[in-house]
């Protein structure tokens, strides 16, 4: 195809947050909202006239290359599991997340374990120096032959080295640092980022070099720049998890080539990211036995069952308003649920402090999780507690009901294989669902029946 354009240049405002594109200068982003925020740029703009090829016309889908591509595995089973068994030949991986939270450190051991296949690796970091990057290396233990530094910002630089070395796996850290020359604004905007991205894209896909990027966050916890950068990418995977925590949760939140429903779970120590294989023994060893307000879910994160263990406390307030404050769940489910509980349950919560919490760092957003939800308040409002050999799962309904939810099967038996004696289901789930022997099954249908299961009251 050969394009004949004929450009012009003129002055553009973008804003630094969004990417709104305004053709004169505002105070106030009309789209984010953001004061300050309008950075003027030059544009060109082309006038085309496009001409065809002989080539350039479309194939029938079955002509066209096949999909199927050989995954080059990173080393790392939690790594490999959320990219869906490994890393494709020209897929472009974007890694995000809040800083300090371990993006470089898993940056590392992913190179040194590739590496250490007789692969080469290439590393370009535009925030550290190479003095820094090496003393963390040698802290980890992730230093090989076969990986290679470049402390650089140019993408262009970027692009070169790779097309000359041709890396088995490229690694940038991270996107907002670099900086294009055909853009003037500075580098971290949204421009710059955009383009950088860009070009790195057209070269991992002409090239067949697999990139994996990472990308700072903002304040609301997305990553920051432009939109379009997620959209851009193939794979976009978030590493989640508190710093006072040792836990972190490498979670996909986009996957061209696999499911986006598969978490990796993490450990921080001193020798950097080390792999939980088993998080429902590590999110379960510190659970108080027989307490009031705490209860035990199976929970499940795409293909994989994890159990932990749901806190509740109920005080009585001294303020006009009652608090509802949850952390690693939603607050509004909280609230919806306190309502159905004072409503179909018969209990007050109206003047109480309400506080829920998903022990471990770990955030749950299933239907699944209603059930332990009530149970946990009900044990703390009560202060009667539930044995601790018991499990519940199960959605709740406005109505009081309880409603079936998937995947039992596997839930079940992770209970069973870590010593649970007692499982509280949804009762159409009760119906269908494997029995272990040694694991009791107890089907409820509405939430008068579950308490009076729980606690042994109508």
């Amino acid at each position: 195809m050969t394009i004949i354009a004929n450009t012009k240049q003129k002055a553009v405002y973008v804003c630094r947050e969004c990417g709104y594109l305004s053709r004169k200068w505002l105070g106030r982003c009309l789209d984010c909202g953001e004061w300050d925020s309008m950075d003027e740029q030059i544009q060109a703009e082309p006038k085309s006239k496009v001409v065809l090829s002989p080539t350039d016309k479309p194939v029938p889908l079955y002509l066209a290359p096949d999909g199927d591509e050989e995954r080059a595995t990173t080393g790392i089973a939690e790594l490999d599991r959320v990219l869906g068994g490994g890393i494709v030949p020209g897929s472009v991986t974007l890694i995000g997340g809040e800083p300090g939270i371990g993006k470089s450190t898993l940056l590392l051991h992913m190179l040194a374990e590739v590496a250490a296949q007789e692969k080469k690796v290439l590393y370009a970091s535009g925030e550290e120096s190479a003095r820094q990057i090496k003393l963390r290396a040698k802290r980890l233990e992730a230093i090989h032959p076969n990986e290679y530094l470049a402390t650089e910002n140019s993408v262009e630089k970027i692009i070169s080295m790779s097309c000359e070395m041709m890396p088995d796996l490229l690694a940038v850290d991270s996107i907002q640092t670099l900086s294009c020359a055909e853009v003037t604004s500075a580098p971290g905007s949204v421009s710059q980022v955009r383009e950088s991205a860009h070009k790195l894209l057209e070269m991992a896909k002409k090239e067949n070099i697999p990139v994996v990027m990472v990308g700072h966050v903002t304040k609301e916890g997305a990553i920051a720049g432009p939109k379009v950068l997620e959209h851009m990418v193939d794979t976009v995977l978030y590493f989640e998890g508190d710093r006072s925590h040792a836990f972190r949760i490498l979670r996909t939140v986009k996957n061209r080539f696999g499911s986006t429903n598969e978490i990796g779970v993490f450990e921080m120590k001193e020798e950097g990211l080390v792999q939980v294989s088993n998080p429902s023994e590590i999110f379960l060893a510190e659970r108080p036995l027989d307490e009031p307000g705490s209860v035990v879910l199976p929970s499940v994160e795409g293909s994989r069952p994890i159990l932990v263990e749901v806190q509740a406390l109920v005080s009585p307030t001294n303020l006009g308003t009652a608090r509802r404050t949850a952390i690693g769940t939603d607050q509004q489910r909280l609230s919806l649920l306190c309502a159905v509980l004072e409503k179909k349950g018969g209990m007050d919560l109206y003047g109480h402090d309400i506080f829920l919490n998903i022990a471990g760092g770990i955030r749950i957003d299933e239907p699944a999780l209603d059930l332990g939800v009530v149970c946990a308040l009900a044990s703390s409002l009560l202060e009667r507690s539930i044995p601790s050999s018991t499990v519940v799962f199960g959605e709740v309904g406005l109505a009081g009901e309880v409603r079936a939810v998937g995947q039992v099967d596997i839930r079940v038996k992770e209970a069973e294989r870590l010593g649970f004696t007692r499982c509280i289901i949804p009762k159409s789930n009760a119906e269908r669902c494997v029995r272990p022997e040694g694991l009791e099954i107890i089907g409820v249908a509405t939430m008068s029946e579950l308490l009076e299961v729980i606690f042994n009251q109508p």
